[in-house]
């Protein structure tokens, strides 16, 4: 007997800003990401696509379609969506 589990996935757009664009060397990127999510999970799949992050994973912050997504916040991404990483920013 087989159990099938099916993973449903969204294909999402990652914006990378700061210190992630200068690691990733990009700004952009297209990435498949399980529809339900938390955002810990969107944050562990990132870096698991990039593992250059994880130089910085520990103080990166997410946001989906330019809201603020907190890691124990359940959500359900549709096709398209936009995720921001966006590292602490320093000025002075």
């Amino acid at each position: 007997m087989y159990i099938y589990i099916y993973i449903y996935t969204s294909k999402v757009t990652l914006l990378f800003f700061a210190k992630s664009r200068e690691i990733i060397g990009h700004k952009e990127a297209r990435l498949h990401i399980p529809s339900a999510s938390t955002g810990r999970h969107i944050l562990k799949y990132i870096v698991k696509a990039y593992p250059e992050l994880n130089l910085i994973a520990n103080n990166l912050v997410l946001s989906l379609n330019e809201e603020y997504l907190e890691l124990d916040r359940q959500v359900t991404l549709q096709e398209n969506d936009e995720i921001a990483v966006i590292p602490p920013i320093s000025g002075g």
